[in-house]
């Protein structure tokens, strides 16, 4: 019980889609773009722990041979060509197996490679950080503007039971899952970044231009991320929170957006 309560205190696996209090790993994967970083994390830890134990033993191995007491007439070696042949092949080949599955994550993320489903446009403020613009191009109301939000963050001095502090607003941004969507990124004034641990995304936003990436949201469920660009006040309060639902709750929800931006 002791241990149980110490390892629930200093020691969280990531088991959910929010920061955990002594965080070890990622957040779930809930595209695969972040179950393709959390793969290629696991695959370079694994050279890594070679390379750790490969070191290491060299390096006792040395501090145990290699002294006044055993070895008091130290031979002299200028060169050799089989260890260096060996020391300059194998890193060349583990920079190669890390290098081919880096470099396909890399062009995955790399733009939107295929036809979203729907365009999310999100605007960065300087001065109103602890509010976060929405903008869902693909729909207009009556009087043709764009279904559009603002996404304020809850005090934390009024949260609800079970939101988390300085985590959650008041209007979420509301996807389907498991669809294609290009998010738009681009700033009012300074830099921003939007991003989401869990959707594996982080797109910043450029004064003068727009940033897009594809998000695919696999599992329905409620994702948090904040804005991790210093660029103000209240920087650090500018939570993200993204809820993937059915796409028949989704078509309810523009629906009644809709309704409420008409009247």
């Amino acid at each position: 019980m002791i241990l149980c309560s110490l390892s629930c205190l200093f020691l969280t696996i990531a088991l959910c889609d929010a920061a955990e209090p002594w965080q070890l790993g990622s957040q779930d994967a809930a595209t695969p773009m972040m179950q393709g970083i959390i793969d290629l994390h696991h695959d370079i830890f694994f050279f890594l722990i070679l390379i750790l134990v490969f070191v290491s033993r060299m390096l006792v191995r040395a501090l145990w041979n290699f002294n006044e007491q055993t070895n008091p007439i130290p031979q002299r070696i200028v060169h050799g060509t089989t260890i260096e042949i060996i020391r300059t092949i194998f890193p060349s080949v583990i920079l190669l197996f890390i290098a081919i599955p880096s470099f396909a994550l890399l062009y995955s993320m790399d733009g939107v490679l295929v036809d979203p489903a729907i365009t999310i446009k999100a605007i960065g403020h300087q001065w109103r950080a602890s509010t976060q613009p929405y903008e869902y191009s693909d729909y207009n109301s009556s009087d043709e503007q764009s279904l559009t939000f603002d996404s304020y963050t809850i005090p934390e001095d009024d949260p609800e039971l079970g939101q988390s502090r300085l985590l959650e607003v008041d209007n979420r941004v509301v996807v389907p899952a498991k669809t294609h969507l290009r998010m738009i990124v681009t700033p009012a004034d300074v830099p921003h970044s939007w991003a989401v641990p869990s959707s594996g995304v982080k797109c910043d936003a450029v004064p003068g231009r727009s940033n897009l990436t594809s998000i695919s949201v696999q599992r329905e469920g409620v994702y948090y991320g904040q804005c991790s660009e210093i660029r103000g006040t209240n920087h650090a309060f500018t939570p993200i929170v993204v809820e993937a639902v059915t796409l028949k709750d989704y078509a309810d929800w523009v629906s009644n957006q809709l309704i409420l931006q008409t009247n």
